[in-house]
């Protein structure tokens, strides 16, 4: 038998109570610039953020614009990225993105989500981090954590994909609160209840950080 959904004020209890354990999150990924935060999301897939923060400094250096990584060698691109994981697919992905950057958009990151899902590699989550990250757009990034807590709380049914995910969360929560809510349950999900985590998951809620 299904386990019946929260209501709308129970799941935003859930929300809150996340957000009082992480009231300072933020994104973990480290970048100097728009484009670069678009290069290290579209490596993050299926990847730590600790992995692509520590091929970030050096990449930002050797590809410092959309111009520098559009001309860069595929195999120089892939030997900058080979210690994360897909590195040959993100590889074509990064210098396609950036020559469709350069011809199409003036060497600069769209601040729209219709046209960032149709860079080559990017998503709806990719889309929602540059927005929200880059620009401050409100919008929720629904990564394996965000997904993983929305269903440990039946705030969502376990079936629900990210799409179904981001609108009810969107739904439940203000405008103003929906980038600083979706990075505090990222860093529960990664620092408090793991995947790994087993038993009740409101014990987690007043664990200590």
């Amino acid at each position: 038998m299904a386990e019946k959904l929260l209501s709308d004020d129970e799941a935003r209890e859930v929300l809150k109570k996340i957000l009082s354990l992480y009231p300072d999150a933020k994104g973990e990924l480290h970048w100097d610039s728009k484009f670069h935060l678009l290069c290290a999301v579209l490596m993050s897939a299926q990847t730590t953020d600790k992995m692509v923060n520590r091929v970030m400094p050096q990449f930002s250096k050797d590809f410092p614009t959309p111009e520098s990584l559009a001309d860069a060698p595929i195999e120089e691109i892939e030997n900058e990225i080979k210690t994360i994981g897909l590195y040959r697919s993100k590889a074509k992905h990064l210098k396609a993105t950036a020559q469709i950057l350069v011809d199409k958009y003036n060497s600069q990151v769209p601040k729209d989500k219709q046209i960032l899902m149709t860079l080559p590699g990017v998503g709806e989550k990719t889309a929602n981090v540059v927005l929200a990250e880059g620009y401050g757009v409100p919008a929720i990034a629904v990564d394996t954590h965000v997904s993983r807590i929305s269903k440990k709380f039946h705030i969502v049914d376990e079936k629900a994909t990210p799409h179904e995910v981001e609108k009810r969360l969107e739904a439940i929560l203000p405008k103003d609160e929906w980038i600083k809510t979706h990075h505090a349950m990222i860093l529960f999900g990664r620092y408090t209840m793991p995947s790994k985590a087993k038993g009740d998951p409101y014990s987690y809620l007043n664990s200590q950080k």
